[in-house]
């Protein structure tokens, strides 16, 4: 028997074959049904927490760590002694140095603008007398 012939017998039992299995059977209909409920996918829930909460926890971490750092220097400070210089409070009259503001890229940094400056007027000598002269 040629191959052709082979060909010619066997294709028509594979064929009337495959199409009982797929179609009488139902396997078809379960592959269909099966495609469509994996298309579908898993549907996703969000779970958001509310934000005022999470901002709400936040800033009360925020107050304990302050509590405890300012009770920490307390301590720090009852340890080392309230007399270590003499009972001299060395930053009397002083204010802590303002926040640093964020620069951008090309801004130049010429400090704070009601900084009036150091007076060099006295370190040039009689200069500023003789520039005097000259007007």
């Amino acid at each position: 028997m040629k191959k052709a012939d082979l060909k010619k017998v066997i294709k028509p039992l594979v064929k009337e074959c495959i199409q009982e299995v797929l179609l009488e059977e139902g396997l078809l209909s379960n592959i269909v049904s099966e495609v469509a409920t994996g298309l579908q996918g898993n549907v996703i829930v969000e779970n958001n927490k509310n934000v005022e909460n999470v901002f709400n926890e936040n800033s009360q971490r925020k107050e304990e760590q302050l509590k405890k750092l300012s009770e920490q220097k307390r301590k720090m400070l009852d340890a080392i002694g309230r007399d270590a210089f003499n009972g001299v409070d060395l930053f009397e009259g002083t204010t802590p140095a303002p926040a640093q503001k964020e620069t951008t890229a090309g801004s130049v940094d010429l400090g704070n603008p009601g900084d009036s400056g150091v007076d060099i007027s006295s370190l040039i000598g009689g200069a500023s007398k003789i520039w005097g002269a000259m007007k």
